[in-house]
């Protein structure tokens, strides 16, 4: 296997610079990247490999994307109906997605999905049947099992998340580490000991990046206790998780939420047990939205521009249908927004 190191700028790469990294002829590298039979598995990976290596995706997707194929982008998202309509992330982000599609006369389309294996189901068939010019693939898991498949697809693709947990697909990330480091600091700068996190899925890349930093900065700080709930993201299960926190002998007296759906429903709770927020708790959203600036008190938050996001990620997936990318590119780490909603704790 030829070396990986990085690349010095040069000369635009070309299907011939591919063929010969992966010792091939140019026309199997046309058969590779089109998914016809005449190269083996184990050629195809190669092939894909070096192109991956020399950051070449082939010039005939873009001319799909604008001709043959449909000029339309596909992403599907594993999350029920109800709870994406509810989910200001979500809305931002393909308000940024939507605005390059509209420059470029192009079309999303979303379809939710029940599972991973059904995404990779739709996306085969989506690129099959010449439906879409590239994807987006979000919520990465640990090994990712949509990886192996839709990489020996061929489908141009941009992936959202963290580049250890997307595969070798060229990526799109917050850091995640750094921003949840932060909030544990902030807290305990503040004066809380004991300090919770409601998270999203365990099985979410991002929920894990998260959840190792919070422990890390926990014990870095010698706060012991660092309780943390994984729930699915929905109000109710925030509502619950964070009742479940304040019913206990020891209870928080700072919380940490994974979105601000399930942060303005923890708020409710406290008022609900007659907890003032943020005299007896303090409460910190992630993913800064209009809800955090209507509660009263209006909710400290990590934020970051998620419509810019959606638009760096549109952007990032042309430069790969294009063949133009670079390499995996880190948008501004989320940062803290404080208001009402922190404060000193007044026990401790």
């Amino acid at each position: 296997m030829s070396s990986t190191a990085p690349r010095v700028p040069g000369p635009r790469v070309t299907i011939n610079d591919v063929a010969a990294r992966a010792g091939v002829s140019k026309g199997a590298v046309s058969i590779a990247f089109n998914n016809r039979p005449g190269v083996s598995p184990t050629t195809r990976e190669r092939i894909f490999e070096a192109a991956r290596e020399l950051g070449w995706s082939p010039n005939q997707a873009a001319r799909n994307l604008s001709g043959r194929r449909t000029g339309i982008v596909g992403l599907a998202i594993c999350r029920p109906a109800r709870l994406l309509g509810l989910e200001p992330f979500y809305m931002e982000f393909i308000s940024g997605i939507e605005d390059v599609l509209a420059e470029r006369s192009c079309s999303l389309l979303l379809r939710l999905v029940r599972d991973l294996e059904e995404e990779t189901v739709l996306l085969e068939g989506w690129w099959r049947s010449r439906t879409v010019g590239g994807a987006i693939l979000v919520d990465f898991h640990r090994d990712d099992p949509r990886v192996p498949p839709l990489r020996a697809l061929g489908i141009p693709a941009v992936a959202v998340g963290h580049p250890s947990l997307t595969g070798g697909f060229p990526s799109v990330w917050t850091d995640d580490a750094s921003a949840a480091a932060e909030a544990v600091r902030y807290l305990a700068a503040l004066g809380h000991r004991r300090i919770a996190r409601v998270g999203g899925p365990s099985g979410l890349g991002h929920s894990g990046i998260r959840a190792a930093a919070f422990e890390a900065t926990m014990a870095e700080l010698g706060l012991d206790g660092g309780r943390q709930v994984p729930t699915g993201f929905v109000g109710e299960e925030g509502a619950r998780a964070t009742r479940s926190l304040l019913m206990s002998p020891d209870r928080p007296t700072a919380i940490v939420y994974d979105n601000d759906i399930m942060a303005v429903a923890g708020a409710a709770v406290a008022a609900e047990m007659g907890l003032g927020v943020p005299d007896d708790v303090s409460l910190l959203a992630w993913d800064d939205s209009q809800l955090c600036r209507l509660t009263h008190p209006p909710m400290s938050a990590m934020s970051h521009d998620v419509h810019r996001f959606g638009e760096a990620v549109a952007r990032t997936l042309f430069g790969v249908i294009e063949g133009t990318h670079e390499g995996d590119f880190q948008v501004p780490t989320p940062s803290l927004t404080p208001r009402g909603s922190t404060g000193p704790p007044r026990r401790t």
